[in-house]
């Protein structure tokens, strides 16, 4: 990698003046040419699992195809982001173990990089709506903070960069049973509060983007005892539970970087939490996570009705009665299971 000097270690801002488009690398602000660009969803993805092709539709109605889904880079991003889709390509083909052995700071990068590429497609989209979206991205400030804060984050695929006592966000790495899930590849995101996930056959993963971990922290037990080989249907409540989380988290990190010095090999960013008198979360309501978990049921037939038998304890697949891990072989399960 070339020497790096101070002016590298300076975190690129494109809220500055809002540079954002086709003629930027999204990276560094650099001019770029029309051929300068990177897939969202890296090629080896499209080819492993037939992507190309895959119709999303966006907010404003419109539809797109995967393949086209692709962010301005230059030569020299380009070049450290296919480094690290080389190394994702080859810890994917080995499984769940290896994904997480990269640890949380390579795997927040690379789903960083595909999150930021949704994102900004529908943010510039709004400028031009097809039809325009009950709910501009634009137009939510709290959320143009977190993408902000996110966005500093997400310069670590540009130069090395050290978290300073704090982890970017949440990552979580689970593996489905091969026996129940046949289906090899998805993807789904929550815009509004930076989450993200993707399966990729028998792994999992599922990270809230800007929160510098606090909702790791607060899902600890039920990541451990989600260390297991689970039922779809029981990854569907774990994703619930975090996406759930990322809607009550009521802060938003400040995040500082560091003053380069020379002789300085990376970009150290510092975090902090604007108020530490006011609660992280807003209150947990049974109601409103039903209603999340419902949604992620719905392939199983699983309705808010069932969810909410007991209104004061939400239907739980992760766990049994007895709040015990629940073993999981089939759902809906046969008589001797249920």
């Amino acid at each position: 990698m070339p020497q790096l000097t101070p002016a590298d270690l300076i975190p690129y801002d494109p809220f500055d003046g809002m540079r954002f488009g086709p003629n930027i690398c999204f990276l560094s602000g650099q001019p770029v040419g029309p051929d300068d660009t990177i897939p969202v969803f890296a090629e080896w993805l499209q080819a492993r699992y037939s992507l190309a092709d895959r119709p999303i539709q966006l907010l404003d109605q419109r539809t797109v195809l995967l393949r086209d889904l692709r962010l301005p880079a230059s030569p020299a991003a380009r070049q450290r982001v296919e480094e690290l889709e080389r190394l994702i390509e080859t810890a994917a083909a080995q499984g769940p173990a290896a994904l997480r052995a990269l640890g949380d700071d390579t795997l927040f990068l690379w789903l960083g990089k595909m999150f930021y590429g949704v994102f900004i497609t529908e943010l510039l989209n709004e400028f031009e709506p097809l039809i325009k979206p009950k709910y501009p991205l634009a137009e939510n400030a709290a959320l143009v903070r977190r993408f902000q804060a996110f966005f500093q984050l997400l310069q670590g695929l540009r130069v090395p960069t050290e978290y300073a006592d704090f982890v970017p966000g949440s990552v979580f790495v689970l593996e489905a049973d091969p026996t129940q899930d046949i289906i090899p590849f998805e993807y789904d995101d929550d815009l509004n509060t930076l989450v993200f996930s993707i399966k990729l056959d028998k792994t999992v993963l599922v990270a809230c983007l800007v929160d510098i971990g606090l909702i790791g922290r607060a899902m600890r037990r039920v990541y451990a005892d989600a260390q297991r080989p689970l039922h779809p249907v029981q990854i569907a409540e774990f994703k619930a539970r975090v996406y759930y989380g990322a809607h009550l988290l009521h802060v938003v990190p400040d995040i500082y970087p560091r003053p380069p010095r020379p002789g300085d090999t990376q970009l150290v960013f510092d975090a902090l939490l604007d108020d530490v008198t006011s609660a992280i979360f807003n209150p947990w309501e049974n109601g409103a996570y039903a209603q999340t978990l419902a949604e992620m049921w719905q392939r199983w037939g699983i309705t808010l009705a069932d969810v909410v038998q007991k209104p004061a304890e939400p239907l739980s697949l992760l766990y049994d009665e007895a709040g015990h891990p629940r073993e999981l072989k089939q759902w809906p399960p046969v008589p001797d299971e249920a």
